[in-house]
């Protein structure tokens, strides 16, 4: 960085910037991280689909089988958040644990340990939601617009 403060014509100075800048962006095998997400993904989805074949083997029907499913999928997703072992899953397979629920249960969970320190109300009360409220809101919002949609499509008929 120092090279890029003493050059004093500007555009040796961008040219060496813009070397500098190429020399420490780390690269990335696109390919690699596709896999190790679809791993990590794949992993989480085969339990998920275990515990519910396991609850249905209980003699729960569907729909009660998939609730049991979702709260044991968070409630492992929170455990596993607070034993600091999600993390590492997250680190490896990126992607791949964002997008099953398990990754909404984390990121629920992991501010709420990050600030339990600053107290109950300005530390997990005011931190927790930092991450899930967009996607909280945004799900509500999107979820309210395809409901005008399709309560409009199906009074014209269409639907």
């Amino acid at each position: 960085m120092k090279d890029v403060l003493n050059q004093t014509d500007p555009n040796t100075r961008q040219q060496v910037y813009n070397q500098y800048v190429k020399d420490i962006t780390p690269t990335h095998n696109w390919f690699a991280n596709v896999c190790k997400a679809f791993l990590i993904g794949g992993i989480i989805c085969t339990i998920g689909q275990g515990l519910l074949n396991l609850y249905k083997a209980m003699g729960f029907n569907e729909e009660v089988a998939a609730l049991y499913n979702i709260v044991t999928l968070v409630g492992l997703s929170a455990l596993f958040t607070g034993l600091g072992w999600y993390g590492k899953w997250a680190k490896f397979g990126g992607a791949g644990t964002l997008v099953p629920i398990t990754g909404f249960a984390n990121s629920v969970a992991a501010p709420a340990i990050e600030f339990k320190k600053e107290g109950q109300v300005f530390g997990i009360g005011c931190k927790i939601f930092n991450i899930a409220g967009p996607v909280i809101l945004y799900g509500i919002l999107i979820s309210w617009v395809l409901g005008v949609i399709y309560y409009i499509l199906l009074r014209l008929g269409i639907v």
